[in-house]
């Protein structure tokens, strides 16, 4: 189990090293130093952190005011970590997730964070009644006049919350993309990652995922290496090789068998499936029999 520690101060002029020397104190193996406002959500040295927690791993802070300024985002934060198996410890504060205290504190806080949303909700339904009764029209002015400097803020805006997202989601894509790239094709990486996908969740294209990595590189988050291209092809004689390797390693298995192991290798039929059929199996068995490879052929 690691520890990894988040410090952060809202201006250059602030000391972070009380921070830093507290989170290293208690047993912080990695911290990570920020220096940004705590309104914003996607904040590049959280991403990382968030980025480094695994499973069985603490991400901690002195304060909870070091992480989020709404027990929206706190909880956001948390729920995410608990969803990979990680935890999230507060110094300054008792709440530890990996105690049935720190668990009950977090449903307190969750049940307040609710009731903080209600309020926002009903303020801000009783403010655009308000302004329509005073014939003001809602909206950015800035946006409605196409003013360029409002038009970069709200673009800005957007590429952060995908930003986030995609970090939010990376447990779920990344070590797949990991273990994958380079040695194979974006469109092989697309289809595993969408074979394993719920009903209902948005599928995976080459273009959104290419952009994805690209984003986590130029971030930090993610090896350039896996933005490589991926060999060539390998000419079709190379299957008939393979498959008369499975065979001859073990002369019992079916062809579905031998079928199963070439998915599992992620080998693409000659005309470019992932999905192996037993015929095709045996007519690459047929070939590897023509050649020598095999003694027999099975049908």
């Amino acid at each position: 189990m690691t520890m990894i520690g988040y410090a952060r101060v809202s201006t250059e002029d602030q000391t972070i090293h009380v921070q830093t020397d507290a989170l290293r104190a208690a047993g912080c193996d990695e911290v990570f130093e920020e220096r940004a406002s705590g309104g914003s959500r996607t904040r590049a040295q959280l991403a990382r952190a968030l980025a480094r927690v695994g499973r069985g791993d603490t991400l901690m802070v002195v304060r909870i005011d070091r992480l989020a300024r709404s027990l929206s985002h706190l909880l956001a934060v948390i729920e995410s970590l608990r969803a990979r198996g990680a935890h999230f410890r507060s110094l300054g504060n008792p709440i530890d997730t990996s105690s049935p205290q720190g668990l009950f504190t977090l449903q307190v806080l969750g049940a307040a964070a609710e009731f903080e949303r209600e309020l926002i909700r009903e303020r801000t339904r009783a403010g655009l009644a308000a302004a329509r009764a005073r014939g003001r029209i809602g909206g950015n002015p800035g946006l409605r006049a196409r003013d360029p400097a409002a038009l970069r803020r709200v673009a800005a805006a957007r590429r952060d919350a995908t930003l986030a997202g995609l970090i939010a989601d990376a447990e779920n894509w990344l070590p797949t993309v990991r273990r994958l790239r380079p040695d194979h094709p974006w469109g092989d990486v697309v289809q595993v990652l969408n074979s394993g996908l719920d009903p209902g969740r948005a599928r995976w294209s080459e273009a959104r995922l290419i952009r994805a990595v690209r984003r986590f590189v130029a971030e930090g988050l993610a090896d350039a290496a896996l933005l490589i291209p991926a060999p060539r092809r390998r000419p079709p004689d190379r299957l008939v090789a393979i498959a008369a390797g499975i065979a001859r390693a073990n002369p019992t298995l079916s062809l579905r068998a031998i079928a199963a192991q070439l998915e599992a290798m992620r080998e693409r039929t000659p005309r470019g499936s992932l999905r192996w059929a037993s015929s095709s199996v045996a007519h690459l068995l047929a070939r590897a029999a023509k050649a020598g490879m095999l003694d027999h052929v099975k049908t």
